[in-house]
């Protein structure tokens, strides 16, 4: 059991990190990037083929450029999107030379070549966002993480040192931004879903017991029928806000 446990638990890993390879490459990757990276585990033709579903699925682009297609956005996250694309089009457009000297004036620490960059970059943080839209979180929410991230970053441009190691830097920090709203939206979802199950765990019982009793049910009494600890049927008692109607909740806790 426990080599299947490590099994997956590396499966999981080496998807991770392909995906976020695939995120750093504007997301796209190549088919012999993904056999390499799960080489040692020797999957099978039909695993594969789990595989780039999976990458297909969270719109990364296997041997070819990712395509957006914003169709799982809201008729709200669409209207916002267009609004906010279409505010982006009166930012100046800087040439290449332009650029970098900027990116040189803001590693030294110049504040006006910071603001400017924050602007050049504003698109690109919209591009990022678009990748990640799939996964619950609103675009808006993205991109202001995102922006964030991009107004950080233009300050800590000192790590960098080089022009051309600025964008990479810069769009690695909406990367790390946007996965960590995204995984904070999961856990807090997830912590939602375990106290909803717990509160409908014990009412279920409170009702069943009830039933029998023909009345109120007691902590006690439910505590006997089920062998559950005090603690558990306080704790749903308090997230329910004293709401399990088949409980008597009314003694004090020994």
């Amino acid at each position: 059991m426990g080599n299947i446990d490590n099994k997956e638990k590396e499966f999981a890993e080496i998807l991770k990190l392909v995906t976020r390879t695939a995120r750093e490459n504007k997301n796209s990757i190549t088919s012999e990037q993904v056999k390499d990276a799960f080489s040692e585990l020797e999957l099978d033709d039909k695993q594969f083929e789990m595989v780039f579903e999976y990458l297909k699925n969270h719109k990364i682009g296997v041997d070819e450029e990712a395509v957006f297609d914003d169709d799982n956005l809201t008729e709200e996250e669409t209207n916002y999107l267009n609004d906010y694309l279409e505010s982006l089009k009166a930012l100046p457009v800087r040439t290449q030379g332009e650029l970098e000297a900027i990116q040189m004036s803001a590693i030294a620490g110049d504040k006006d070549a910071q603001s400017k960059l924050i602007e050049n970059y504003l698109p690109l943080v919209v591009d990022v966002a678009r990748m990640y839209s799939e996964q619950g979180v609103f675009i808006e929410d993205l991109i202001g993480e995102g922006n964030y991230a991009l107004t950080r970053g233009v300050t800590m441009l000192d790590a960098v040192g080089e022009p051309k190691e600025v964008e990479g830097f810069l769009y690695k920090m909406m990367l790390d931004a946007m996965e960590n709203l995204i995984q904070d939206n999961l856990a807090e979802d997830t912590g939602s879903q375990k106290v909803l199950k717990l509160v409908q765990e014990v009412a279920d019982k409170a009702e069943e017991l009830a039933k029998d009793l023909r009345r109120k049910v007691t902590v006690k009494e439910l505590m006997d029928e089920t062998g559950w600890d005090e603690d558990k049927i306080r704790s749903a008692i308090k997230f329910s806000g004293d709401n399990i109607e088949d409980l008597d909740s009314g003694e004090e806790k020994k």
